[in-house]
């Protein structure tokens, strides 16, 4: 187990805000009202790219020294971490090269590629992508980029926090997050000290749930059910995600699939927004009732990127 002196602070998330400005858009927050209360809705589905994975990528490849970017980049995604590194990658002119699933949605794969990042897929039943990645870094010479494990990436996650605080027009008292790997609840943690943190997963892939619940990091279960929440199918958090988020007493929730059916739908016809399944999982259990309410709540959400022809079908 980490010690809470290893874990990143509020002050690496002050100055990921200083390193990605300019590199990311500054996302609406957007007021709703729902069962008699005021919320506010974080819209990082509409961050360059369709998601807030965009944040850490830019801080995390900012800090690359000149070797490093010649060599490049490997990362692993089932897609939204792989758009994120691969537009901040184009950007600085450094090669990327980024694992991802078999079966990853066709819209973040062909996203992926037309940022100029080259692909290699794996079977994410059978196959550890991490070891992938080691092995392709190795024999480039490349940094591999991971999703959360990286207090850099988890520091560029956390500026979504420094916005929400500006903006919001009341104090910010909760914030409900969906949760895969948890960088991004842990960098709303650092960045917003004050608010109550509910980070929220897709049943059977609640580890970070447990884990909080248990006190140590336990791995999903190897017969997790099908989830149409693919940006959440984390498999193994990180002491850093979750040191972060136990230190500060986080709440964690589930929710189904059709509850996450119903916050995607919710979410267009109400809001007018695509919101992907794993990007709608906090707005699934606020809508199901599973996080109590109060003044200034602040939901997540968190991505954009979903099948068009399954999204039709889905909100019909």
């Amino acid at each position: 187990m980490q010690t809470n002196d290893n874990l990143p602070t509020r002050e690496e998330v002050l100055d990921a805000a200083e390193r990605v400005r300019g590199l990311v858009e500054r996302t609406p927050l957007t007021e709703v009202r729902f069962g008699g209360h005021r919320l506010w809705l974080k819209c990082e589905s509409l961050q360059t790219g369709g998601s807030f994975k965009l944040r850490g990528a830019s801080n995390r490849l900012a800090l690359l020294n000149e070797a490093e970017r010649k060599a490049g980049v490997v990362a692993f995604s089932s897609g939204n971490h792989a758009q994120g590194v691969a537009i901040a990658a184009r950007r600085l002119g450094v090669p990327a090269t980024i694992v991802m699933p078999s079966d990853a949605p066709a819209p973040k794969v062909e996203g992926t590629r037309a940022q100029g990042a080259d692909i290699v897929f794996y079977d994410r039943r059978t196959e550890d992508r991490v070891a992938i990645a080691a092995a392709l870094a190795a024999e480039r010479g490349g940094v591999v980029v991971p999703s959360f494990d990286d207090r850099h990436i988890i520091a560029g996650q956390g500026t979504a926090g420094l916005e929400i605080a500006d903006q919001c027009p009341e104090p910010v008292r909760r914030i409900v997050v969906c949760c895969g790997g948890g960088g991004l609840a842990a960098g709303l943690a650092l960045a917003c000290p004050e608010a109550g943190m509910v980070i929220v997963e897709p049943e059977g892939w609640d580890d970070m749930g447990r884990s909080l619940a248990l006190g140590h990091i336990v791995p999903v279960a190897p017969d997790a059910p099908p989830t149409a929440c693919d940006a959440l199918q984390t498999p193994l958090v990180s002491p850093l995600t979750f040191g972060v988020l136990r230190q500060r007493g986080a709440a964690a929730r589930s929710v189904t699939e059709a509850e996450v059916r119903a916050a995607v739908r919710f979410a267009w016809h109400e809001l007018g927004l695509l919101v992907e399944p794993g990007g709608s999982a906090a707005l699934a259990a606020v809508l199901a009732g599973k996080v109590e309410l109060e003044p200034g709540t602040v939901v997540m959400l968190t991505g954009g990127n979903m099948d068009p022809a399954i999204h039709a079908e889905w909100v019909a």
